[in-house]
């Protein structure tokens, strides 16, 4: 192991190291990140606060009394366990790029739809989705739905095969 063991051969590894649950609890809070459209506060906060990762788990012992009134106090542990190795905030933030690129990829899919539909119908109408806010058609709603769910199969087999993980980092736009 060299002396940046994040960039070392045993980087590839570094998933397996993680039991099931702990893999499932990170992805539950990467997915809270980006659905609630944090994704570039997270990533720049976990950057900066990646050197700090075991003095945050301390912290997090200080405060557990008080945490435990109002938090499930089994995924506390295991969060605060996990934030004793250093790589947790690296693949958590891999976790969050991830599903950060599905959601944009969902998210383009979800407007090509919207600007081919709305290309068929009439200006009134076009003008009244702008202005109140569009909503998708009830006749097309099982269809659309089924291209994005399909992002999710394509990933999730991606992920199962051990494909590599696609990114969007470089293409998107700040909005």
């Amino acid at each position: 192991m060299g002396f940046f063991p994040l960039h070392s051969a045993d980087d590839k590894n570094a998933a397996d190291r993680y039991s099931d649950d702990e893999k499932a609890l990170l992805d539950k809070l990467a997915k809270k990140v980006v659905h609630w459209k944090m994704t570039a506060p997270a990533i720049m906060a976990l950057e900066s606060v990646k050197p700090l990762n075991y003095i945050g788990s301390q912290t997090m012992v200080f405060f557990e009394p008080i945490i435990q009134t109002i938090f499930n106090l089994k995924d506390y542990d295991t969060i605060r366990q996990m934030l004793e190795r250093r790589e947790t905030i690296e693949m958590l933030l891999l976790r969050i790029e991830f599903f950060d690129a599905i959601a944009r990829r969902k998210e383009k899919l979800f407007n090509k739809l919207k600007k081919e539909y709305l290309k068929t119908q009439t200006t009134g109408y076009r003008f009244k989705s702008a202005v109140v806010g569009f909503r998708v058609p009830k006749h097309l709603e099982a269809d659309w739905k089924a291209k994005l769910d399909a992002i999710d199969a394509e990933t999730s087999e991606s992920q199962q095969t051990g494909g590599a993980q696609k990114s969007d980092a470089g293409t998107g736009t700040s909005s």
